[in-house]
């Protein structure tokens, strides 16, 4: 079972390298339209991009971690994939033949 720390540190490193690949500068945390639940603490966009790092981990090649990525932060967390339910990581799934 991985730490909340390395799970992080691997979203996080997933993130920066989707945006490095792309030439991108890095955005500041502040700007990059975080969708937040001030009541609840939960931090959306972080949970989908954990999840993400999880379902590469789990399905290798066979899941498109950067592409799960960059709609992480496109959809700022609105769609979060679930390694276990086939209908929200279909679009990141492929054939290696």
């Amino acid at each position: 079972m991985c730490s909340k720390n390395t799970l992080l540190l691997a979203s996080i490193a997933l993130a920066t390298l989707c945006l490095l690949q792309y030439g991108e500068a890095l955005p500041s945390i502040g700007h990059y339209g975080k969708r937040f639940d001030p009541m609840g603490g939960i931090d959306f966009i972080q949970i989908c991009l954990n999840n993400c790092a999880q379902c590469k981990k789990m399905f290798g090649d066979y899941f498109q971690g950067q592409t799960c990525a960059e709609s992480c932060l496109k959809f700022k967390g609105k769609a979060i994939p679930d390694c276990e339910d086939i209908g929200s990581i279909a679009p990141f799934l492929n054939a290696l033949e």
